[in-house]
C-alpha cells in the first residue's frame, strides 16, 4: 500500500499494474487522457476481458494513473527525506530526483512533461513535499521571500523541474547536470548563498526504491 501523509492508495495486483503502464504509454505518447479498452489490451497484450476484468471504469482511468503515480512519487521523495534537517538540501534533491527518474523512465518523464501542470491528480506532486520544503526554509531563514510570494515559488520549481526533464528527454544533458543546475538555479533564487546552493545541488542522492509505474 502507498501513503503518505493526505491519502492512502491500494496496492495494484500485478495485471492492474501492468495495465496501467501500458494506459501511461498510451497517455504520453498520444497526448489523451481518454483510452479504449481495445487499445490497453493491445498495448498491454492482454485480452479484452482480462481488462475489464481490471479496469473498473476506462474513463476514470487517467485519473487513477495520475492520483497513483503522485502518491508514488510524493511516498520515494518523503521517504527518501529521512532524518534531514534541511529543507534546502531537501528540496534540492527532490528536484533531482524527478530529474533521475525521467532519465530511467523517459516514458514517465514525456508523461509528468504533458499533464504535470494541467491534471488535478498530479496536482499533490507540487503542493505537497515542495510546499512542505519551502515552508519550513522560509520559517527557518532559509530562504528569503515573502510567504504571499509562495505560489510562485512554487512555479518556479515547478518550471525548473519540467525543463530539466525536458533536456534529459532531448538528449541535451545528463540527469546529474540537469537536475544539479535545476536545483542551484532555484536554490540561488530563493535566498540560498551561491556557492552553498552549488554545494548542495551537486551532494550524492540518498538510494530510495523505486515504486514507481
Amino acid at each position: 500500500m502507498v501513503k503518505t501523509k493526505d491519502s492512502t492508495m491500494p496496492a495494484l495486483t500485478a495485471a492492474q499494474r501492468r495495465l496501467q503502464r501500458a494506459a501511461l504509454q498510451l497517455f504520453a505518447e498520444k497526448g489523451v487522457t481518454r483510452v479504449t479498452v481495445s487499445e490497453l489490451a493491445e498495448v498491454a497484450g492482454m485480452a479484452r476481458g482480462t481488462v475489464y476484468n481490471n479496469v473498473s471504469d476506462p474513463d476514470a482511468l487517467f485519473s487513477q494513473v495520475a492520483a497513483q503515480f503522485s502518491a508514488e512519487m510524493t511516498e520515494r521523495i518523503e521517504s527518501s527525506a529521512g532524518q534531514m534537517q534541511d529543507p534546502a538540501l531537501k528540496l534540492a534533491n527532490g528536484m533531482r530526483y524527478f530529474t533521475k527518474r525521467a532519465h530511467e523512465d523517459p516514458l514517465w518523464g514525456r508523461f509528468i512533461c504533458r499533464f504535470a501542470l494541467s491534471a488535478v491528480s498530479l496536482q499533490e506532486i507540487w503542493t505537497g513535499q515542495a510546499v512542505k520544503d519551502l515552508l519550513e526554509g522560509l520559517d527557518k531563514g532559509r530562504y528569503v521571500f515573502q510567504r504571499e510570494q509562495l505560489a510562485s515559488v512554487v512555479s518556479l520549481v515547478m518550471g525548473a523541474v519540467l525543463g530539466s526533464i525536458t533536456l534529459v528527454l532531448e538528449g541535451r544533458k545528463t540527469w546529474r547536470d540537469a537536475g544539479s543546475d535545476a536545483a542551484e538555479f532555484v536554490l540561488t533564487a530563493i535566498g540560498v548563498p551561491r556557492e552553498e546552493a552549488r554545494a548542495l545541488a551537486r551532494l550524492e542522492l540518498p538510494v530510495i526504491a523505486d515504486d514507481g509505474l
